[in-house]
């Protein structure tokens, strides 16, 4: 992958003009320039020398007035599924890139290159040609962060032949190495495999973990083969900044060592006397599964590690940080070995809900896997990867629904009147963070009495939409006690339908609304004798806990877009189209 292609070459240029060119930058070059009409090739004696090329040529060197365009040379056998991905912002998520390039397909692996540019660069390789194309298509000069990125092939060696592989599974083809790539080779971990470790630093310890122009991070990145970000802008003022480390448990364990060496130093060289604790960020969904019945779990860690592990209370939650700190006291060592023991811990957790969610959701019509996460990328002022978690009390991680634009729908919520308030926030700040946050429209209802027990929150959006905002509701619910400790969190929410379709949701003989009841847990009631409203519509209840709800309200929208279906006119070969009916 050394060989490069040189672009908008001017028809003046010579070989001796990239010969000088090459030189003055001090860009090695193992080969002579092979000079064409508007184009050259030359060979690098390694990658690094490619991509110092690419880095410092491409796009900023003019010859004879015209913009150097340098990137790897492709042969167009090997143009297939990989792509090489340049000038990406550097403090950009990890879980925001996934979500981008999830858009034109199957992601297989996502690799960092190590370079000595501020910006990043990642190998990528997708599971189709096309795909790859695509986003090739799409990416190449699309600003991000007001970063124009860079996007081009690079050798796909293990690339299949058209056709079948001889001796594969029929219809499948070679895919070469592991989809999560080599950690040798600096590879980090995809997200849904393994999630990122947090740790909450000192504010004053930041600059020193960073380095003069970020030549620490920089290293302890390539030592550990490991992905940084360290969340400077997060709470102006405040004592302490995140940091998110992404790479295999092992990468992580490495680097946050490595983090803890360098805050003890720089406290002894600035006479910073306090203790400097280790505290790692952990969302509450596993701190429960981290403590373990009775505490045993928590107490062996600090058994086996000779710590003392503190967790922060409840009551420090709030819907948009769903995350506790854990507080871990000892020496370097201890810690380093404490922490390997708790995120062993809360890793479990996770891959539990995941398996869980996994044999579930093929029940959800259209539920995108891909997109499904219980760490997609952060809201504004949020750690990274934790924005999307199912909050407290709710039964699944927030989704995407099918692809491409999809019907706004309408879902009424029935909670608590006296969680109206909590719903509401200080100056209704809540419902429009809550409603930003899920991209619907969510309104209550006034009243329909002074001594109403329950008040009707009207959602109106996408599946995707009324997915986020009625988890996060769920989740408000449990989270200021408006159900008990061990109690689950069961509304009722209310969807029409329009009256003809009624008979379908209910089935020959309540055939349907059976099936439903037991696919779902949740019960589900066509009250008989309704009237229909001004639209001819009539209303679907359906009281369950969270999962139960969206399960029973997307096989309900199925069943309508089944017969939205048939309802269309079927057209004939050779037919004309009908005319319009006159009124």
């Amino acid at each position: 992958m050394n060989k490069l292609y040189i672009g908008n070459v001017s028809a003046e240029a010579s070989e001796e003009d990239f010969e000088t060119i090459f030189e003055q930058w001090k860009i090695p070059h193992s080969g002579p320039f092979l000079v064409k009409t508007g184009y050259a090739f030359v060979d690098c004696p390694d990658e690094k020398a490619a991509m110092r090329a690419i880095d410092i040529l491409s796009g900023k060197v003019e010859l004879h007035g015209k913009l150097l365009e340098v990137e790897h040379s492709v042969p167009k056998r090997l143009r297939s599924c990989k792509l090489q991905i340049r000038n990406i912002p550097p403090h950009m998520q990890w879980e925001v890139l996934d979500s981008m390039l999830a858009q034109y397909g199957a992601v297989e692996s996502c690799e960092q290159v190590n370079t000595d540019t501020e910006t990043a660069v990642v190998n990528v390789r997708y599971a189709a040609k096309d795909q790859a194309r695509q986003a090739m298509e799409k990416l190449n000069g699309s600003m991000m962060e007001n970063y124009a990125l860079k996007v081009s092939y690079i050798p796909d060696e293990t690339a299949a032949p058209e056709g079948p592989s001889p001796g594969g599974r029929r219809g499948f083809n070679a895919r070469g190495p592991p989809r999560s790539g080599s950690p040798g080779l600096g590879a980090r971990p995809k997200v849904q495999s393994d999630i990122p470790l947090r740790v909450l630093v000192p504010t004053q310890f930041v600059g020193a973990i960073i380095g003069k122009e970020g030549a620490t991070i920089r290293n302890i990145t390539k030592q550990t083969h490991s992905k940084i970000d360290i969340h400077r802008k997060e709470n102006a003022g405040a004592a302490e900044k995140p940091i998110t480390i992404h790479s295999t448990p092992d990468g992580c364990s490495n680097a946050c060592r490595t983090i803890m060496e360098i805050m003890q130093k720089e406290a002894v060289d600035t006479k910073f006397t306090e203790e400097i604790p280790l505290k790692i960020l952990a969302h509450n969904n596993f701190v429960g599964r981290l403590i373990g019945k009775e505490g045993r779990n928590l107490k062996k860690i600090e058994q086996d590690t000779g710590t003392k592990i503190t967790i922060s209370p409840l009551q420090d939650l709030t819907l948009y940080n769903p995350e506790r700190t854990i507080t871990v006291k000892g020496s370097i060592e201890a810690c380093s070995r404490a922490e390997e023991e708790v995120m062993k811990k809360i890793r479990e957790s996770y891959e539990s809900d995941m398996a869980a969610m996994n044999l579930q959701s093929n029940l959800i019509p259209g539920l995108n896997l891909n997109a499904l996460g219980l760490f997609p990328s952060g809201a504004p002022g949020m750690g990274p990867s934790m924005s999307n978690v199912p909050p407290p009390g709710a039964h699944g991680g927030c989704s995407s629904f099918g692809q491409g634009h999809q019907e706004s729908e309408t879902v009424h919520l029935f909670i608590p009147a006296l969680a109206v308030g909590a719903i509401i926030g200080k100056q209704g700040q809540h419902i429009k963070q809550l409603s930003h946050f899920a991209g619907a429209s969510i309104k209550i209802a006034p009243a329909e009495g002074m001594d109403a027990k329950e008040r009707m929150v009207i959602i109106v959006g996408p599946p995707e939409a009324q997915f986020k905002a009625q988890c996060r509701i769920f989740g408000k619910l449990k989270e200021e006690n408006f159900f008990g400790p061990k109690e689950e969190v069961k509304l009722e929410a209310h969807i029409k339908v329009p009256s003809f379709a009624a008979g379908r949701v209910i089935g020959k003989g309540g055939k349907t609304v059976n099936e439903l009841q037991n696919l779902t847990c949740a019960e589900v009631v066509v009250p008989r004798d309704q009237t229909p409203d001004e639209n001819d519509q009539v209303i679907v209840k359906i009281s369950g806990h969270f999962f139960a709800c969206q399960l029973a309200q997307r096989k309900i929208q199925e069943i309508l877009a089944q017969v939205r279906r048939q309802q269309q006119p079927k057209p004939t070969s050779g037919a004309q189209p009908p005319l319009p009916r006159r009124k």
